[in-house]
């Protein structure tokens, strides 16, 4: 499934000024870099968002164009610590500004509390929702208390007998010193 047209090369200008609103549920898989931190799991599970632009004017000041993101999903992650899957639920509430290059968005980002991003006259908002969802993936997912015992060292049943039945080095080196002493070298 794609995401409607109203998502995708989304006039972004316009849908400020006309105080625009768009709520839609995907599914994961409709994010396709958010359903590879998935390894491939949970696919048909909803990631909900909305959006609603704003046209904002100031006194002495250019009009600007302002973005409200909210997105929510539950994303099947790999728990670090027991390595079953473990559901990260995950949420953006964020404000975006729109300049008109990249230069002036370098300069104001750095001081701006919100996220200042060029304007593009075929805006991607779907992308920008996945792009959120994918910052706000924890480092190290992992459950608060793991179903089940959590084993702190894994080996194969195998090594622990070739390292039994592999010779120790120095009973190899006493042997060959015996067999050099015994043959007069």
């Amino acid at each position: 499934m794609t995401a409607p047209k109203q998502a995708r090369g989304l006039d972004i200008k316009a849908f400020a000024q006309s105080g625009g609103e768009r709520q839609q549920q995907d599914r994961l898989a409709d994010h396709p870099r958010l359903f590879e931190e998935a390894e491939g799991r949970g696919g048909d599970r909803p990631v909900r968002w909305h959006a609603v632009g704003q046209w904002r004017t100031s006194a002495g000041v250019v009009p600007q164009i302002w973005l409200h993101v909210v997105a929510d999903a539950d994303v099947p992650l790999t728990c670090q610590r027991c390595l079953e899957p473990v559901d990260e639920p995950l949420a953006v509430d964020r404000w975006f500004r729109f300049v008109a290059d990249e230069a002036q968005a370098a300069r104001e980002d750095e001081e701006a509390d919100e996220d200042v991003l060029v304007l593009d006259p075929a805006f991607d908002l779907q992308a920008l929702v996945e792009d959120e969802l994918l910052m706000a993936l924890p480092l190290v997912p992992r459950h608060d208390v793991c179903p089940g015992e959590v084993r702190m060292e894994v080996a194969d049943p195998g090594f622990a007998q070739a390292e039994a039945d592999k010779p120790n080095p120095f009973d190899v080196l006493a042997d060959l010193k015996r067999k050099s002493s015994g043959n007069g070298l």
